[in-house]
């Protein structure tokens, strides 16, 4: 048990038609609600965090954290860098431990997408870690920031970008989006089948909070082996706070602590029961 590549638990559940849940963390609450879920659901788990977050978790702090968190779980984890931009920071995470980063292009002309990621593959090849890319438009972005708008990614496109890049994960488009939906989101479960069919890699959901959980076993029978959940563990955390700090008595540091991690414990452990549901999972 302890920290693993996110190759080998993609590949697991490739065998087992199933997704790995990736839950995005910023703070020490977050990584013990998380690990905790993960061990009492005896089921392995990504911890994230993605490089737009680091000004508020900065990885010299966050990285060793959440390294040594996976190191003495009792289950697998793998430690990925989410939505990177730079070469720095990806060289930064891997040194600090990390199993897998991620090179975001997504809005970059196709060629040059390619040409970023294969560069951060040179370089996560060096550390022997794990790639993932993104293609096409997941609307929104990981802290609200900017929305270039959605743009589903292109079946042959997909096909041609992990020929050229030899990426382990690729993160696609179908309708998704960051953050919190305004109106349920409709995926295209037809274009999702087709880059399935056309590629031979684990393929990535990203925007999970507010997707139903029909929805999520859907894609998971059309492909999707990690799935990404960040906005609805953050506010799980801070639905407990307040909670804790709007209830009578006395209040602390250490029942705020205790409040935020079962925040986010409950909301990861829900998710882990939706992405690993026993039941089949076979679609149209």
């Amino acid at each position: 048990m302890g920290l693993v590549k996110m190759k080998d638990l993609l590949n697991q559940a490739s065998e087992q038609n199933r997704a790995v849940g990736a839950f995005s963390v910023g703070n020490l609450e977050m990584v013990k609600g998380a690990v905790k879920a993960a061990e009492e659901m005896n089921t392995p788990i990504i911890l994230q965090i993605a490089e737009v977050r680091l000004p508020h978790s900065p990885l010299s702090l966050m990285g060793p954290m959440m390294v040594e968190a996976a190191r003495n779980a009792k289950v697998e984890i793998a430690v990925h860098l989410d939505h990177g931009k730079t070469i720095g920071v990806l060289k930064q995470a891997l040194d600090y431990g990390f199993t897998s980063v991620m090179m975001d292009g997504s809005t970059l002309p196709f060629e040059e997408n390619i040409k970023k990621t294969l560069e951060a593959a040179r370089l996560a090849g060096e550390y022997g870690a794990t790639v993932e890319a993104e293609l096409g438009l997941v609307g929104g972005s990981e802290d609200g920031s900017t929305d270039e708008g959605i743009r589903c990614t292109n079946p042959e496109d997909a096909k041609l970008f992990c020929e050229k890049t030899g990426v382990d994960a690729l993160a696609v488009a179908i309708g998704n989006a960051h953050g919190n939906y305004p109106v349920a989101p409709r995926l295209a479960f037809d274009v999702l089948k087709a880059i399935d069919e056309k590629t031979d890699v684990p393929l990535v959901l990203h925007g999970g909070t507010g997707i139903t959980p029909e929805d999520f076993r859907k894609a998971v029978g059309l492909g999707i082996r990690k799935i990404n959940i960040a906005t609805a563990s953050f506010d799980s955390l801070t639905r407990e706070a307040e909670k804790y700090l709007k209830a009578e008595g006395k209040h602390d540091y250490f029942g705020l602590n205790e409040a935020m991690v079962r925040g986010v414990y409950e909301n990861v452990k829900q998710h882990i029961r939706i992405f690993n549901c026993a039941e089949p999972l076979t679609f149209s």
